[in-house]
């Protein structure tokens, strides 16, 4: 069994549907004869053929269109943004008609699509090509919205995403693309959605991530450990529908509870987490709510974007604060 990464693991995956299931189809941007900007359809046309595997012209709303419309008429469709905020011309489709289909027919249509996307930033592109959407997609009703952090959940919730009856936003951490590698048997197991994953148990305090930024949460924790502070860590994996259970039990056991993700603060999921965690875990806590997050800017240009990204630092300082409340 071979290591893969996560952008080998999401072309695993779409080419196990591809041969599962005739009617799912790929579309999008150069996702034929180029095999997508990163490579994620890397083969995929020259396999399963240029019916299946669409190259359309660079226009978001005509893309999510197009597949909203084969998903109403029983297709499969996994459509591709080359990037998470070149869907922002795609809005109109995605909020107006892919996410209400199902309320608005009673349920007498379902869409079963997903919108994959590249996200997040780190790699030095420019601030147009890191942004961090997924609470503005979360906040939309009728979207399941699904971050995986490494190869094995992208592999194992892009299966469930692609057959999921309703639509699903997927964001790929393209920071993480081929900086983590796993062996993943291409078994066609696919990972629950609306789940959150316990990578680490622990007594001390609840560090919660998501994405790329699970690898500086786990990081933290190693070095917690160090210090003889046992860190629980929690991988949110499905942003929307959220998985608060887990987390308000993990907040039970621990009593202190740090938020890290990457979007700018205001507004973002870590504000709803906290939130949630406000509302019925309150007299569990014996600290504050911790967030580290992004600031309220548009993401910096690459000699900045380290710096508006959470760090290993920031996190450890973040915990210790909390650690030490009293």
């Amino acid at each position: 069994m071979a290591a893969i990464t996560l952008i080998e693991a999401v072309n695993l995956a779409l080419a196990h549907e591809l041969k599962r299931d005739n009617d799912v189809v790929v579309l999008g941007e150069d996702v034929g004869v180029n095999g997508g900007v990163f490579r994620a359809t890397n083969g995929l046309a020259q396999k399963f053929g240029k019916d299946r595997v669409i190259d359309t012209p660079l226009a978001e709303s005509m893309i999510a269109g197009l597949a909203i419309g084969m998903a109403a008429q029983g297709m499969k469709p996994v459509a591709e943004m080359q990037f998470e905020a070149f869907m922002m011309p795609a809005y109109d489709m995605i909020y107006n008609h892919m996410a209400r289909m199902r309320l608005r027919t009673r349920g007498r249509i379902t869409l079963p699509m997903v919108i994959r996307a590249p996200w997040g930033g780190g790699i030095h592109a420019p601030e147009h090509h890191s942004d961090s959407p997924e609470a503005q997609c979360a906040h939309i009703p009728g979207l399941k919205v699904v971050i995986p952090s490494n190869p094995s959940r992208a592999y194992g919730l892009l299966l469930a995403a692609i057959r999921d009856p309703d639509p699903v936003l997927f964001f790929e951490p393209k920071r993480v693309y081929r900086i983590v590698k796993h062996e993943i048997e291409d078994n066609g197991e696919e990972y629950p959605l609306g789940t959150c994953f316990v990578d680490r148990e622990g007594t001390d305090i609840t560090l919660v991530s998501w994405g790329a930024m699970m690898h500086e949460t786990l990081i933290a924790a190693d070095k917690l450990k160090l210090e003889g502070i046992s860190a629980e860590v929690i991988d949110v994996a499905t942003i929307s529908p959220l998985d608060i259970d887990t987390i308000l039990e993990s907040v039970a056991k621990t009593g202190r509870l740090c938020i890290v993700c990457e979007a700018p603060r205001s507004g973002s999921w870590a504000s709803e987490i906290a939130a949630q965690v406000a509302e019925n875990g309150l007299f569990n806590l014996l600290a504050p709510i911790g967030r580290v997050t992004g600031y309220d800017t548009t993401m910096p240009y690459y000699k900045l974007e380290k710096q508006f990204m959470p760090s290993v630092d920031r996190i450890l300082e973040e915990a210790r604060r909390l650690l030490e409340y009293k």
